[in-house]
């Protein structure tokens, strides 16, 4: 079972609107059929490799904006796909690169998706229990 994240704080106005921007895109992907959105969102974040790095503070407050950022026009659930991708995209709009990566673990069984800075910090791990139960990465964008 999926952990809601809740967010006290209000980000900044330009996290904000970058938020919003990339998780408009990132809805717009939720409209394509099942078998596109992975390689829609794969295809995304490779489009920013060539930026340089982006730090770990950075990711966190854009990751952090992202899952504070409700669309008042989508009555649909984000899941940790979506924020991922869309972190990645607000990352890449600030200027900078971040990975989105796709991940699994055996016990408790379940698939889920993060962002890592390029030194390998993980931001958006701790969802789900990723704390108790660490998530092993699959495939790295």
């Amino acid at each position: 079972m999926a952990r809601v994240i809740v967010v006290h704080e209000r980000p900044a106005w330009p996290l904000r609107l970058s938020a919003a921007l990339t998780l408009t895109v990132v809805v717009a992907i939720r409209a394509l059929p099942q078998g596109r959105r992975v390689r829609a969102r794969v295809a995304l974040a490779r489009t920013a490799r060539r930026l340089p790095a982006a730090d770990a503070a950075r990711v966190r407050a854009l990751h952090g904006a992202v899952a504070a950022c409700r669309l008042w026009w989508w009555r649909g659930q984000l899941d940790c796909k979506d924020r991922a991708a869309a972190t990645v995209l607000a990352t890449a709009l600030t200027g900078r690169y971040c990975r989105l990566v796709h991940g699994a673990r055996t016990f408790p069984s379940g698939f889920h998706s993060w962002v890592e800075t390029v030194d390998g910090t993980p931001v958006g791990t701790e969802e789900d229990n990723g704390g108790d139960h660490p998530w092993t990465a699959v495939h790295r964008t």
